[in-house]
């Protein structure tokens, strides 16, 4: 169980509380600056623990299980986290509400599936989604710690709506996969 990606994934978890308290309201540039570089490396984490599993041939139960909820966790804390220090305000905020609105329904969707045994494997669009997300957290992160840059802000905002939109579509995609499999 104790595996290298496990080891990932589980530091990707227990790293989140540490970014809350970084972001926690009225961050300073140095706060944004050192939660940006966290956040980065949460981020690499979560691409090379799935590498790493399948390259090694240590694909877990527990890993698989909680990769899934390291992201949502992480993604889910980072979007509240500039919601509430008005990193993300306004029309922003419609974006960031789907995108976690799309996780819990999506969680409880693949988890619905699987009782009645039906995989449904990621698609290409949500790895873009999820790309989008990622970057757009960075950036929106970045720009607190640089300020004076106001297009990394604004690259990040930009960014947050096209997660929002793709958003939307996969969740419907995997709505319809979900709804041929209730009776």
């Amino acid at each position: 169980m104790l595996t290298l990606p496990n080891i990932l994934t589980l530091s990707r978890i227990l790293a989140v509380p540490i970014l809350v308290f970084l972001l926690w309201p009225q961050p300073g540039r140095i706060d944004y600056a050192i939660a940006f570089g966290l956040y980065a490396l949460m981020a690499i984490t979560d691409y090379f623990d799935g590498y790493l599993a399948r390259a090694q041939g240590t694909v877990s139960r527990l890993g698989i299980f909680l990769d899934p909820i390291a992201d949502k966790i992480m993604v889910a804390a980072v979007i509240l986290m500039l919601v509430l220090t008005d990193d993300v305000s306004g029309f922003a905020t419609i974006a960031a509400l789907i995108i976690l609105l799309r996780e819990i329904a999506v969680s409880g969707l693949r988890e619905f599936l699987a009782g009645v045994r039906v995989s449904v494997p990621v698609s290409q669009l949500a790895k873009w989604k999820t790309t989008f997300q990622l970057v757009s957290l960075g950036a929106i992160i970045l720009g607190g710690a640089l300020p004076e840059w106001r297009w990394i802000e604004q690259v990040g905002l930009f960014s947050l709506w096209a997660a929002a939109v793709l958003t939307l579509i996969t969740g419907w995609d995997y709505l319809r996969v979900g709804i041929r499999h209730m009776d």
